[in-house]
């Protein structure tokens, strides 16, 4: 019986020590470091966060003008497990990432690494960020330094067994995170290439409208790339946006782009509900980059509504 205990102690311990280096946080390594300390871009650093939608989290609900510059976190996402409180990313000190360096953003941006080495959840979207290039999270870390300092605390997150255990999300990252691209389109067209990066890494589209593995906790199902799914908040669902004929298989790009320009569909609805606030941020990009998300949503394969 001693042995047994014994054994079963041993194994117990082994079992830990494995799932604890498994689940060490990554971080960037020296190479990124040199690279990115480099100055970025204001004007380039701008255009990436209405990219990536930055105000539609950080700032304050129903945000208008340059209310959206205020970073101060305000959004409550509310989800099946739980509920996670957007944080200040604005450049205060004590509250906000003040005292970050560009290596803890990189880490946060690349890998959902926090300065104390603690795993964020995929509420924050990094599993698609992970694929920015370097260049671009310095121009985006340049452009948050100029914004507007804003002193609100940040709120604890509000969730469940296991999910408020942090650090099980390096195994979930194991499985399900990737810098893949999703689909195969335009490999030697840059024109389609921009517009996959806009789609699949800054754009974040397929964190909505791409089904989830794993009864809704997993990746994303790329065999489902962006043919609609649950809606992450509450009841509802996010629509197909591929070119099938349940999807988006009748707009032209010329349709999509007004969308995106405008905010009505070409039956002259008008955007609702979270669409909004993606819409007025892409709305602001250089017409270019609207043509080119375009393009590839017309060429990446038609599915049928999820």
């Amino acid at each position: 019986m001693k042995r047994l205990v014994k054994l079963g102690f041993a194994f117990a311990l082994f079992s830990f020590a494995l799932f604890w280096g498994m689940t060490i946080p990554q971080t960037i390594d020296d190479s990124v470091r040199t690279w990115i300390a480099k100055p970025g871009d204001i004007a380039l650093g701008e255009q990436i966060f209405w990219a990536g939608g930055c105000a539609s989290c950080h700032a304050k609900k129903d945000a208008k003008g340059e209310d959206k510059l205020k970073l101060g976190g305000d959004h409550a996402l509310v989800t099946p497990v739980g509920i996670f409180n957007v944080p200040n990313i604005s450049p205060d000190p004590q509250y906000g990432i003040g005292k970050w360096s560009v290596e803890d953003f990189a880490n946060a941006m690349l890998h959902g690494t926090s300065p104390k080495g603690k795993h964020y959840y995929p509420a924050f979207p990094y599993t698609s960020y992970a694929s920015m290039s370097y260049q671009d999270v310095k121009h985006l870390w340049t452009y948050l330094q100029t914004l507007e300092p804003i002193q609100t605390q940040n709120k604890p997150h509000e969730l469940s067994f296991p999910f408020n255990i942090s650090r099980g999300i390096g195994l979930w990252k194991l499985v399900y995170a990737d810098t893949q691209q999703k689909v195969r389109v335009g490999e030697k067209d840059n024109f389609l290439q921009r517009g996959q990066y806009l789609v699949e890494t800054l754009g974040h589209c397929g964190e909505c409208h791409t089904p989830r593995q794993a009864f809704g906790y997993g990746g994303m199902d790329h065999t489902k790339w962006l043919a609609g799914a649950a809606a992450p908040e509450g009841p509802g669902k996010i629509p197909n946006i591929t070119p099938h004929e349940t999807g988006i298989g009748s707009w032209s790009q010329e349709d999509i782009v007004y969308y995106l320009e405008s905010g009505f569909t070409p039956e002259y609805d008008s955007v609702g509900g979270t669409m909004v606030d993606v819409q007025q941020n892409m709305a602001k990009l250089p017409k270019s980059d609207l043509e080119a998300i375009a393009a590839y949503l017309k060429a990446i394969p038609a599915v049928p509504s999820n």
